[in-house]
């Protein structure tokens, strides 16, 4: 088989389309499995055949296939580099969010609509009963927030910025809403005390 040209080896004719060459590469490279010595020479021979038609193409004799690979040009593509997922949020912004499960989210929900329907339903001079639930709430606050890190000192700064943010929010709110409502019979104390209470469970369930 040494003595066979290139053509000879794979079995097809020195004017063969590259179809039939790389078929024909292709069959016998099945036939051979993992016989390393016969795929060597088919591969040889392969590439001795391409080496023939890149010499007869540069000197003008055939026009070859631009999906045709010579042996020279077998230059492994780059890989490309892994993209990296850009973050949605600052880091800052991910550090201070949290994750919460269901429960999380549902146990202080229950503690505040339970404080923010007390201080609907009392009547409107009781702004003791008002104080008592903000009193409660912020007592809640903190109990969840330390939960999570064991942050005391942060749990009460978060607790008392979200009272202060939301009862001069809701005050400042509260004649507004109320006017273009007239159907909700409550107080702008009550209003605010509302809000507070909203405010409270955010920080509460998905800060850290």
């Amino acid at each position: 088989m040494s003595d066979q040209n290139p053509y000879e080896k794979l079995g097809v004719s020195e004017d063969a389309s590259f179809d039939e060459i790389q078929d024909a590469r292709n069959r016998l490279l099945e036939q051979h499995g993992g016989e390393s010595n016969g795929r060597e020479l088919i591969e040889a021979a392969y590439d001795a055949i391409l080496m023939d038609r890149l010499r007869m193409r540069q000197e003008g004799k055939i026009k070859v296939p631009e999906r045709i690979r010579f042996p020279e040009m077998r230059v492994p593509s780059p890989q490309k580099e892994p993209l990296v997922p850009r973050e949605q949020s600052p880091e800052w912004l991910q550090r201070m969010l949290d994750q919460p499960s269901l429960p999380d989210i549902l146990l202080p929900g229950a503690w505040y609509l339970g404080l923010s329907a007390i201080s609907i339903f009392v009547p409107a001079a009781g702004d003791q009963v008002l104080q008592l639930a903000l009193a409660l709430g912020v007592g809640v606050s903190i109990y969840f927030l330390n939960r999570k890190e064991n942050k005391f000192g942060r749990a009460v700064l978060l607790t008392l910025a979200s009272l202060i943010i939301g009862l001069i929010a809701g005050g400042i709110i509260a004649a507004w809403v109320l006017q273009q409502l007239p159907m909700i019979n409550i107080t702008a104390n009550q209003f605010s005390t509302v809000l507070t209470f909203i405010l409270m469970w955010l920080i509460s369930s998905f800060l850290r």
